[in-house]
């Protein structure tokens, strides 16, 4: 699999910004040719006991590669990015494509 990685820096205000994501973006997202998963969550604290970078992590899963180049020609895909600005500052959403690898705990978890 692959998945396109979004890293949300924090908005001026993190609940409308979390309701807009939710209602509009989000269904947006799900119309995209080839999208297998969409994952998201708030960053809720930094092991250090900083203060988190982001305030949401996203992932958009697909199967391969070429699903995920052939979404990013889609108009569906265009129309989620074109959406980024109606909820997000210029440079406050970081987003790459990466590979995914599962990897199973050595002990069951119960």
């Amino acid at each position: 699999m692959v998945r396109i990685v979004s890293l949300h820096r924090l908005p001026p205000d993190p609940a409308s910004y979390d309701d807009y994501y939710r209602r509009v973006h989000i269904p947006i997202a799900r119309r995209i040719p080839g999208v297998r998963k969409i994952r998201f969550g708030h960053v809720r604290k930094m092991e250090d006991g900083s203060s988190p970078p982001f305030h949401l992590v996203s992932d958009v899963y697909f199967d391969d590669m070429p699903s995920l180049e052939s979404a990013l020609e889609s108009p569906e895909m265009a129309a989620a990015l074109g959406d980024v600005p109606n909820f997000a500052a210029p440079g406050d959403i970081t987003i790459m494509f990466c590979e995914t690898e599962d990897v199973e705990p050595e002990v069951e978890v119960t």
